[in-house]
């Protein structure tokens, strides 16, 4: 026995020399040596066949006749959005994803001449809360959804993919998130436009604070072309907030409230215009079990004053942000909610300086991705947020 303990000592005092690769077995008055698995990648990582596909449907139904900032129209679809790739995961090297495919927009109610078809390709990396994606990638990606002073509804619908880069990281105290979408190239019949965002948040039990920031440009058309009168135009945002995520602390599923204050620079470069619009916005989610209720109110300087002139061509946020003071109410029943599937109905109530207008939504969403997380309980959103 003392022969035994002796040798285990003088293995230990060697530890610089065996103990990151080895282990100790002692049996009767010897103590063996045993390899350990190594965690180093051993570069015989085998590549993995890789598939997912997302579906859409939208029926949304907007009477706006009594309101001066947005016309009445009833919006019909179905999106489809199958990839296929390739991919390696390792401990060591990480999550790697290259993925393929398109989506497939089908207006309900016309012919197939009215679809589009709209390529996916990207590049995926994970590893320790930070993804990296660049190509044409589904805005599902995001940590979080654009609000709606910052993306309309029914801009989502037809327009799933970031054309550029998105790169965030995350872990228990929040999260930062950077994203390039490039929606124009600069042609004889396009003008070049892109959007680039910054969005963090930092989360300390039930209160949160953060803030965003957007650089929208909308610039020319090819110089031949220049006789279009197509001014150089900015749209830049920049918001702080607070907020508290009561869901915890309260006998609701979910309890938000956030109160932001958003400063914004419109400037038309040609035209000389130029203005600062800036005011507060309040937002308050709630849902109890299959019930929802969202509210938001704005007050203050209209953010999109030359949005007559160019429309989503510039800012691709809710046009009722036209006005001084708005105000929106979401009703909504989901219908069936889970990791992979959401489906919801909701009855949306706008008032927008004083005029009383009403929308109403069904939406259902379904992800195959989403299966992977259904033992964790998490639910499905949708690209409203909900």
């Amino acid at each position: 026995m003392k022969r035994q303990l002796f040798i285990f000592v003088v293995l230990l005092l060697a530890e610089g020399l065996y103990a990151a690769d080895t282990v100790y077995v002692v049996k009767k008055d010897t103590v063996f040596l045993v390899e350990k698995q190594k965690k180093q990648s051993d570069g015989k990582i085998k590549p993995k066949f890789l598939y997912n596909v997302d579906f859409l449907f939208f029926f949304d139904n907007k009477e706006h006749s009594r309101s001066q900032y947005v016309n009445s129209q009833t919006l019909c679809g179905t999106r489809l959005s199958p990839e296929i790739g390739v991919g390696i995961s390792d401990s060591v090297v990480g999550d790697h994803r290259l993925m393929a495919g398109c989506s497939y927009i089908q207006p309900i109610g016309t012919d197939f001449k009215r679809a589009q078809i709209l390529p996916t390709v990207y590049y995926q990396f994970k590893k320790w809360g930070l993804g990296i994606h660049v190509g044409m990638l589904p805005f599902t990606k995001m940590i979080e959804e654009f609000p709606d002073y910052l993306m309309y509804d029914s801009i989502s619908y037809f327009h799933p993919n970031i054309q550029g880069a998105l790169f965030n990281y995350r872990d228990k105290r929040g999260f930062v998130e950077f994203m390039c979408d490039w929606r124009g190239m600069w042609s004889k019949d396009t003008r070049e436009a892109f959007r680039v965002t910054l969005n963090g948040r930092y989360e300390h039990k039930w209160f949160f604070v953060g803030g965003r920031a957007m650089m929208n440009h909308l610039a020319c058309y090819a110089p031949d072309t220049i006789k279009r009168n197509d001014g150089v135009c900015d749209d830049l945002l920049g918001s702080a907030y607070i907020g508290f995520d009561l869901g915890k602390v309260t006998p609701l599923d979910s309890f938000v409230i956030r109160a932001n204050y958003i400063i914004s620079l419109q400037q038309d470069r040609e035209a000389g215009f130029r203005k600062l619009p800036q005011g507060g916005l309040l937002e308050i989610f709630l849902r109890w079990r299959m019930i929802g209720f969202r509210n938001v109110t704005y007050y203050g300087s209209p953010l999109m004053p030359m949005y007559q002139q160019y429309h989503s061509l510039l800012n691709q946020g809710d046009p009722l942000y036209q006005a001084k003071f708005y105000n929106r109410t979401d009703v909504f029943l989901y219908i069936y909610n889970s990791s992979f599937v959401n489906c919801f109905a909701s009855a949306n109530f706008h008032v927008a300086d004083g005029v009383l207008t009403t929308s109403q939504q069904i939406v259902a969403q379904f992800s195959l991705d989403g299966i992977w997380d259904y033992k964790h309980k998490r639910k499905l959103r949708t690209v409203l947020g909900k």
